[in-house]
């Protein structure tokens, strides 16, 4: 079984345990708290595109549980790696902007997922600008009263930038 597929299934299973278990105890509140999450970790990656790191240190859990399967392929696995390949997109410096479109959000009790999409524009190798149109899913913790990152997952979708 391919690490996308097991990525793939545990995905699933952390939504179907969110749908049937966590969703009754959640408040607007925690909504809104999630929403700002996601605006802060939208925020962290752009800040990435320039080569600063500091916001996304800040928006994600330093846990060895989190997990990020991004554009460029792979399955890094606890903060060490996930820090490590967003290290290594930094030094990109991309430059552009991505934004989240289409968001839905469900939250548990001490979980939420958000889905949407990533619209905007990063610069390639050549300075040319290179459209982003990607779906993402993104999963959260509540650690210590905050809404942290364990996870992001982004697929290029060919089909998605005709």
């Amino acid at each position: 079984m391919s690490t996308r597929t097991i990525g793939l299934i545990l995905l699933s299973i952390l939504t179907v345990i969110l749908l049937t278990a966590g969703t009754a105890v959640s408040t607007e509140g925690d909504e809104k708290a999630v929403r700002e999450a996601a605006a802060q970790f939208y925020k962290a990656l752009n800040t990435m595109f320039t080569g600063d790191l500091e916001p996304m240190k800040e928006v994600w859990s330093h846990a060895e549980d989190v997990t990020y399967m991004g554009p460029g392929g792979g399955f890094q696995v606890g903060w060490r790696q996930v820090f490590a390949n967003w290290e290594k997109q930094a030094a990109l410096k991309l430059g552009g902007k991505v934004e989240a479109v289409d968001m839905r959000i469900t939250v548990g009790q001490d979980l939420a997922i958000t889905h949407n999409y990533e619209k905007g524009e990063n610069k390639g190798q050549d300075g040319k600008a290179l459209p982003v149109l990607i779906r993402a899913t993104n999963i959260f913790r509540k650690e210590q009263g905050k809404w942290k990152m364990i996870g992001h997952h982004t697929d290029l979708l060919p089909f998605l930038n005709r």
